[in-house]
């Protein structure tokens, strides 16, 4: 989410131009049945009018030029290794399950405008997807702007793992594996407790360090750049208390936390 913000801000700087051309060399990369066929008679001539983000989603709206009746939205995903560059600036410089590397290869997705500058959607693992007209009413409030009555909506009576309920985009939108990480570590809950079992004070504290961590870690330039980001290892100790970190997956996803102070 924080990378995918970082994104948004970049392709504010396209927003005017005028699609000429759509570059899908890899159908792969395009979702929910989407064809290039279906992008070249849908987007070239419109102008990108907005860019907007929900969660890990962004969406870039489209207009005619000439009646500025809206065209359709382009709902773009990035995964752990997607960046988005335009004219060849990325929004992201680093990811740490990525490369930094500018290989033509990894191009899965690219708006061509008229003035023959490019947006372009660069993935080695191919993780990320486009598609048009995203179902955005399927996603929760997102993170960013989450309210504590929202959180406590999103857990409540829920016995999946705090973690795994974090995770879930349908219950709130935005929180990525390391974020959730992350986020409860500094909040000292375990990612395994049940949802919704928080009382009070714990769901007044997760949400504080949920909004606090977004904030500093956008700051920082990456969700990589968290606090117990260097102890994500093998044999390494909690940054806080020096106690053994604990491995294991949960909601599908690797998962590190301190046993000591995360209850």
């Amino acid at each position: 989410m924080v990378e995918v913000e970082a994104y948004r801000r970049l392709a504010e700087g396209a927003l005017g131009r005028r699609i000429a051309r759509v570059d899908a060399p890899d159908a792969w990369y395009l979702k929910g049945g989407l064809t290039a066929a279906v992008l070249d008679a849908a987007l070239p001539g419109l102008k990108l009018t907005a860019a907007r983000r929900k969660g890990k989603l962004l969406i870039l709206d489209t207009a005619r030029p000439r009646s500025d009746a809206a065209g359709p939205s382009l709902g773009l995903r990035f995964g752990m290794t997607g960046r988005l560059v335009l004219d060849g600036v990325a929004g992201v410089e680093e990811l740490i399950y990525s490369s930094r590397r500018a290989n033509p290869a990894w191009e899965r997705f690219g708006l061509v405008f008229t003035d023959r500058s490019r947006l372009v959607m660069s993935d080695p693992r191919r993780l990320g997807g486009v598609i048009l007209e995203p179902e955005e009413a399927r996603l929760g409030p997102d993170a960013a702007a989450l309210t504590l009555a929202e959180l406590r909506s999103a857990l409540s009576g829920s016995r999946v793992a705090l973690k795994a309920r974090l995770l879930d985009q349908s219950r709130v939108a935005g929180i990525g594996n390391l974020l959730a990480d992350e986020m409860l570590w500094r909040a000292g809950l375990s990612p395994e407790r049940e949802a919704g079992s928080l009382d009070g004070a714990e769901l007044r504290r997760l949400h504080r360090h949920l909004i606090s961590t977004l904030e500093q870690l956008s700051g920082r330039g990456g969700s990589h750049t968290g606090d117990l980001m260097p102890a994500r290892r093998p044999g390494a100790a909690c940054p806080k208390d020096g106690a053994p970190l604990r491995r294991a997956t949960i909601g599908g996803r690797t998962t590190w936390w301190c046993p000591a102070h995360q209850r």
